[in-house]
């Protein structure tokens, strides 16, 4: 048998397991890099590195280096993307996770406008650039890397140890900044914050050690290592560009929703107009992050029996139903059902997250899935995730309302219905295409239609 018909290694729980754990472990410590400095743009950053403005503006600007690293995630996905899909998901994923780290433990180490003025909102923007470059190729490398390794009645269960990472890094970054935000303002905002970003190191080591260890996926393997391809992000845009929309719109929820829901809630929360405590909503905030840790498996392993696309269809309306008593209890400063309903939406917002990463990785056939999957989340999250804090801030500016914020956020919830319900699912046995042969081999395959 050919290596262009070869059918990939019949995967085991062992080696899905494995694979899964090392996708959790190192999107875990991407995403407490990126909820870190989310964290501190919300809570921080404007009085750090924007104190000259006044605090709306000082909020936008700290917003829009947030954003920075969105815009990113495209070119990641093209650069990581296509080592991964030449050679292997193991190499880009190895990259990917020293790079988040290194730039997370240099923005530690920045001093603040006082010390060097405007340089140290560039420095930040240029190291915030590298964190964005180094997301757009992590998440759909590490999402191959467990679901490519799954048993067919499986792949959602174990697809969701990715998406577990999510939010034990925000768990993570939170109960950080929480734990900080006992010692006073003065010294969270003088040094405190740096902590978090300083203690990355530690993670870096530990997921580079877990990451190097893990084999590569039986599907680049059978159907991708040792042939000759056309170049990855070429035919992405050639061939997949209808899933590449429709995952577009899947991710509307997933990121942008996602941000609104956390960090432009916990912004709106210490508001003048709300005038909660910063304590407050850290505190509600870790905590949900720890419901949706121990929810995210659960309904991943319900999405394998249900259906990834019911799964989204139950979390967007649920996400749109939870969301508005939320904002109802903030401005009452009802603390206890605050952490009651910000848990709830965490668990209706997993109903889209947990299972993204089969849903979306099933969505292309092997051959430039690493690329197609990267850049429709990378160019989703940039749109969706970067500029939502923005959109809903001037919304409200511009209507004097949050409701306008919580419509906003409803939109994005139907988008995601509307992608999930149109996105095709491909089998990893899926026929490699006409471009990609195997090397020595002069005759190009038929391709038979699933």
């Amino acid at each position: 048998m050919s290596a262009s018909t070869a059918a990939p290694q019949a995967p085991s729980h062992r080696r899905a397991l494995r694979a899964g754990f090392a996708a959790m472990v190192g999107t875990s410590i991407e995403w407490y890099d990126f909820y870190v400095y989310a964290t501190a743009a919300a809570l921080v950053f404007p009085q750090v590195f924007f104190p000259e403005v006044d605090r709306v503006l000082g909020t936008l600007a700290s917003f829009g280096t947030y954003a920075v690293a969105f815009f990113m995630r495209p070119l990641g996905g093209i650069i990581f993307g296509h080592i991964g899909d030449k050679f292997g998901r193991k190499p880009a994923l190895t990259v990917t996770l020293l790079m988040m780290g290194i730039a997370t433990v240099l923005v530690g180490c920045l001093p603040g406008y006082a010390s060097i003025g405007i340089a140290a909102p560039i420095l930040l923007v240029l190291l915030r650039m590298v964190q964005g470059l180094a997301v757009g190729g992590e998440w759909g490398g590490a999402s191959l890397m467990a679901v490519e390794s799954a048993p067919p009645k499986y792949k959602v269960f174990y697809g969701g140890f990715t998406q577990v990472g999510n939010p034990f890094g925000a768990m993570l970054a939170t109960g950080a900044f929480w734990w900080l935000s006992t010692l006073g303002d003065e010294a969270l905002t003088s040094w405190g914050w740096r902590v978090p970003f300083l203690a990355s190191i530690i993670l870096i080591g530990v997921g580079f050690w877990v990451r190097y260890r893990v084999e590569e996926t039986p599907v680049f393997e059978a159907k991708i290592e040792g042939h000759q391809q056309s170049t990855p992000v070429l035919f992405a845009f050639r061939n997949n560009w209808w899933p590449m929309l429709l995952g577009f719109c899947i991710i509307a929820m997933s990121s942008g929703g996602y941000v609104i829901a956390t960090t432009f809630v916990e912004n709106f929360s210490i508001s003048p107009d709300v005038g909660l405590d910063s304590r407050t909503i850290l505190a509600a905030m870790t905590v949900a992050s720890l419901v949706e840790l121990l929810i995210t498996l659960p309904l991943a392993w319900l999405g394998d029996k249900w259906g990834s696309k019911t799964l989204i269809y139950l979390g967007a309306i649920g996400s749109i139903a939870v969301f508005v008593p939320l904002v109802l209890v903030i401005q009452g400063h009802q603390i206890a059902w605050l952490f009651v309903l910000a848990s709830a939406l965490r668990i209706t917002l997993s109903g889209a997250w947990a299972p993204l990463s089969t849903l979306m990785a099933q969505m292309f056939r092997p051959q430039a899935r690493y690329t197609s999957m990267s850049l429709s989340y990378g160019i989703g999250a940039a749109v969706w995730g970067g500029l939502s804090p923005a959109i809903a801030t001037a919304l409200i500016a511009a209507t004097g309302s949050f409701w306008s914020a919580v419509v906003f956020f409803g939109v994005l919830c139907l988008l995601a219905v509307f992608g999930a319900y149109f996105a095709p699912q491909h089998s990893d046995n899926a026929p490699v295409t006409e471009s990609l042969i195997a090397r020595g081999t002069t005759a190009i395959p038929t391709t038979p239609k699933d």
